[in-house]
């Protein structure tokens, strides 16, 4: 999952290197609006690089093991490669923390936002801000907009697929505890139960031995599979936002963290200023559009 400051296009066509797997996108719906951003005294608490961090002076970034292309590059989510690994750097500078004094920690993807006191100041690892999960923490301001998307095998039955009508007598598989999962429950209504995988290699692997007719990912995710990875596959299609408001990725934070009101606020400053925008061309440009599966 993983290479350098090049778009996702430059990195499929380098992967004769290493192919690593991918990461299915994440868990349910958006939001309006994570925490209101800090005003008055409240601004003295984000002062700077002297947040309440678990490590004064430092900030403690998790992402899950691997870490997957175009999210992060060469697996190694320190080398500021790859969306979230630039995101999470962006926030760092706008915090006040150099990328010096960011330490990158490994959680697993559905600890990030179980219940319980966290060991990070944040997780980024493509989870989706859903009111469920904020019921056991706190989620920043979106980072990023995300459609779930459908994958096959070129020349199969489900890459003909054209509607979800379509897809509802085939084997979907997704990743566990994701949107992609809820997505194929809520959505698509399958006349058979879905293949639940632990990592999303192994879906993948599922596609490619025949176990499975479909898997459902992130559009991103979805698009690097098949150009880099599962390269006799194809995006069939992607699905409206659920519910009608957009799904978006989120910053894990813990449930009634100080931090993140502040860090909700450099979030929102990054989209302002055109900083996520630009993040975003440079690593998800290739994500382009697929048919929408109504």
């Amino acid at each position: 999952m993983h290479p350098a400051p090049r778009t996702l296009r430059r990195a499929v066509a380098g992967v004769t290197v290493a192919l690593l797997a991918t990461a299915v996108g994440c868990a349910p719906q958006p939001e309006e609006k994570a925490a209101a951003a800090p005003s008055g005294a409240a601004e003295n608490a984000c002062a700077k690089g002297a947040l309440p961090t678990k490590t004064s002076g430092k900030l403690t970034v998790a992402t899950d093991t691997p870490a997957y292309e175009p999210w992060f590059k060469d697996d190694k989510p320190a080398n500021g490669e790859g969306f979230e690994s630039a995101v999470a750097y962006a926030v760092a500078k706008r915090l006040g923390y150099g990328k010096d004094a960011v330490v990158w920690q490994s959680v697993p993807f559905n600890k990030a936002f179980a219940p319980g006191e966290k060991t990070f100041d944040f997780d980024v690892n493509q989870v989706s801000i859903s009111s469920e999960r904020k019921q056991a923490v706190d989620f920043s301001s979106g980072y990023y907009d995300v459609r779930q998307a459908v994958i096959a095998l070129k020349g199969s039955k489900a890459a003909g697929a054209k509607s979800i009508a379509d897809l509802k007598g085939l084997k979907l598989g997704a990743q566990v505890g994701t949107t992609s999962l809820d997505y194929i429950d809520d959505v698509v209504k399958p006349t058979g139960a879905a293949a639940v995988y632990a990592k999303n290699d192994q879906a993948k692997s599922a596609l490619k031995n025949g176990q499975v007719d479909a898997v459902v990912t992130d559009l991103p995710t979805a698009f690097y599979i098949t150009g880099a990875e599962v390269t006799d596959a194809t995006v069939v299609g992607q699905f409206e936002n659920h519910g009608g408001t957009p799904e978006q990725f989120g910053l894990v934070l813990d449930k009634g963290s100080a931090l993140t009101p502040c860090v909700s606020s450099a979030v929102d400053a990054l989209r302002a200023d055109g900083t996520l925008a630009k993040i975003e061309q440079q690593w998800l440009s290739d994500a382009v559009d697929a048919p929408v599966l109504k």
